[in-house]
């Protein structure tokens, strides 16, 4: 099933929140649509509004996050060590 947005909106439009660490935008119904930065950190592109069922698709590019916050390097897993 393919999810129906509300609208389309660039990462650039929404208001950060450093202390709660989500990205803000008004939605029409009051409240606002909300996605968190490790949501988008993951390839989330998803926000949603917690009053009404509106979605928005969040446009951003991952280096766009970089004007916000650093983003952590994948850690990579260490080799097993085996021995003979």
């Amino acid at each position: 099933m393919e999810e129906e947005f509300h609208d389309e909106i660039e990462i650039e439009d929404f208001e950060y929140d450093e202390n709660n660490e989500v990205f803000k935008y008004p939605c029409p119904c009051g409240d606002l649509f909300v996605i968190s930065k490790d949501d988008l950190i993951n390839g989330e592109d998803v926000a949603k509004c917690p009053t009404c069922s509106l979605m928005v698709k969040v446009i951003y590019q991952r280096e766009d996050l970089e004007k916000y916050f650093p983003i952590p390097l994948k850690q990579s897993r260490p080799a097993l060590m085996t021995t003979k």
